[in-house]
């Protein structure tokens, strides 16, 4: 049998159709229900779905006043507040395309987007790190539209740009991802193949709400199932994360692995009576932190992959729980293969993890770049790049990256944009770089140079400070008489790591 999932289509999705409107289309029905309560500052803040809808539409209405028009794209350079995703939400409702971003990034980085996206404008808190442009909307405009009118939503073919997300490309240059309305019909998959999510369950999400897995699991899919979303403030300790679970009577916690390694770092028992289980994604879990977790809180912890060009689509659930080291197995709906160069591999043995090029989450494409988009494009499927086999029950085990991208807390990274960023430091000669695990499940980015003699370490973190946002900075710097190289002098940055001696 070949290394091929797949158990029919999912429905398609409804024209005309908005992003935002299906995400909010419980607002009617339960507008004085709590659709996000953030928890865990000094004073509480819930807002209703009535509040919140308001609050878009409100959005959407300001922003078309402002002169802006469908269509066009919006750089998004806000904070970790609630500001976030109801200037998203409330520029998709009106027919424009946000892209948002870390508010890490710094100014170097945000220069060479707007280079490639050429905005209309930049949603702007001043606080946040931005190149200069013409059209800045600021935060306090911002705020101001929510008691605006509400907009009408912009329906239209569901197929058509919604929103952009940038991620680190192959070549060292990110990318953005554009991605169509449907994608969030799409992650409906999601909702029995990982999270279980009911319309009573009240999500905690340990991520900021300017983070993309925060802004599609912890907030826009509870809301479109009608559910309570629960962010921690701006600050909150990861370590008070526990408490604020119980008092707030979570039913499911969603966080990236390097939260739960904090969680679980004392080995204490975590008392959460009403949590049904977790949620994990961003980098591969270990085995270790999953009996860890289930061990100190009689919960189970799923897990789910995937990638910014098709969100997840490979989990573990309540109803298809993972089998030994396995990730999980397709979502319903999904059509997944295991590629080798001719084509499926025979079950059990090693390819390229690929998703069907119809997927209704897969991304329409990178923009401004269709050569890279052709090139991660195989007869009908597209490849993650990532390594894989698939049992015969359909359960996939991952087995690593097919190139040299690293993972930084969740965010995938290219050496080779880091390197690009450190080469232009005059006492550097050569730079390589890699992730090295320093101990159990925790992996660091390090930086591996020659130069004449060893450069200052405080003089290389500022200077990497100045040019990468701080999830993509080296954590450890080794000065090398010479990076290790094949026949062919090409950097071998695999045999990197075995130089780090922490």
């Amino acid at each position: 049998m070949l290394s091929l999932f797949d158990q029919g289509a999912f429905a398609p999705c409804p024209a005309p159709f908005n992003l935002a409107a299906h995400v909010l289309r419980q607002a009617k029905d339960l507008s004085q229900k709590p659709a996000l309560e953030v928890i865990g500052g000094s004073q509480a803040e819930i807002w209703t779905y009535a509040e919140l809808e308001q609050a878009v539409r409100g959005t959407g209405t300001g922003l078309l006043q402002a002169g802006l028009q469908p269509g066009q794209i919006l750089l998004m350079r806000l904070g970790n507040t609630v500001d976030f995703p109801i200037a998203y939400l409330g520029a998709i409702a009106a027919g424009m395309v946000p892209v948002p971003t870390s508010s890490q990034l710094t100014e170097a980085e945000t220069a060479k987007m707007i280079a490639d996206l050429q905005p209309a404008a930049i949603l702007r808190d001043p606080e946040v790190a931005c190149a200069a442009h013409p059209e800045q909307i600021l935060l306090s405009d911002l705020q101001a539209m929510r008691q605006l009118p509400a907009c009408a939503y912009a329906l239209g073919a569901p197929d058509r740009l919604a929103y952009a997300v940038y991620t680190s490309g192959t070549s060292g240059n990110a990318r953005a991802v554009a991605h169509a309305h449907r994608a969030i019909w799409a992650r409906q998959m999601m909702v029995k193949g990982w999270y279980d999510l009911k319309p009573d369950d009240r999500l905690l999400h340990a991520g900021a709400f300017n983070w993309t897995f925060t802004l599609g699991t912890g907030l826009m899919d509870p809301w479109a199932i009608g559910a309570t979303a629960l962010i921690p403030a701006p600050g909150t300790d990861p370590m008070a994360l526990p408490a604020l679970l119980k008092e707030h009577n979570a039913s499911i916690f969603a966080a990236a692995p390097g939260v739960y390694r904090k969680l679980l770092k004392t080995g204490a028992r975590l008392d959460l009576p009403g949590l049904r289980h977790g949620l994990c994604a961003g980098e591969k879990l270990s085995s270790h932190l999953h009996r860890a977790w289930e061990s100190a809180t009689g919960s189970e912890l799923y897990e789910a992959y995937g990638m910014s060009e098709c969100s997840t689509f490979i989990s573990s659930s309540p109803a298809h729980p993972a089998r030994g080291e396995a990730l999980g197995q397709p979502q319903p709906g999904r059509r997944i293969a295991i590629l080798g160069p001719d084509g499926p591999v025979p079950q059990g043995e090693e390819g390229t993890i690929a998703i069907a090029a119809d997927d209704p989450g897969l991304m329409l494409g990178y923009l401004n770049a269709p050569q890279e988009t052709a090139a991660r494009m195989q007869d009908g499927w597209f490849l993650t790049g990532d390594q894989g086999a698939m049992a015969v029950d359909g359960q996939i085990s991952y087995l690593g990256r097919a190139d040299d991208m690293m993972n930084a807390g969740g965010f995938r990274v290219s050496p080779i944009e880091v390197e690009t960023a450190l080469s232009a430091h005059p006492d550097i000669l050569q730079v390589g770089v890699a992730t090295v695990e320093v101990k159990t499940d925790s992996h660091i980015i390090v930086a591996f140079y020659t130069a004449h003699q060893e450069v200052n370490q405080a003089d290389l973190e500022a200077f990497a400070s100045e040019r990468l946002a701080r999830y993509k900075q080296p954590r450890a710097y080794v000065h090398l008489d010479a990076l290790p190289s094949g026949a062919n002098g090409k950097l071998l940055r695999r045999a990197l790591p075995a130089y780090f001696k922490g």
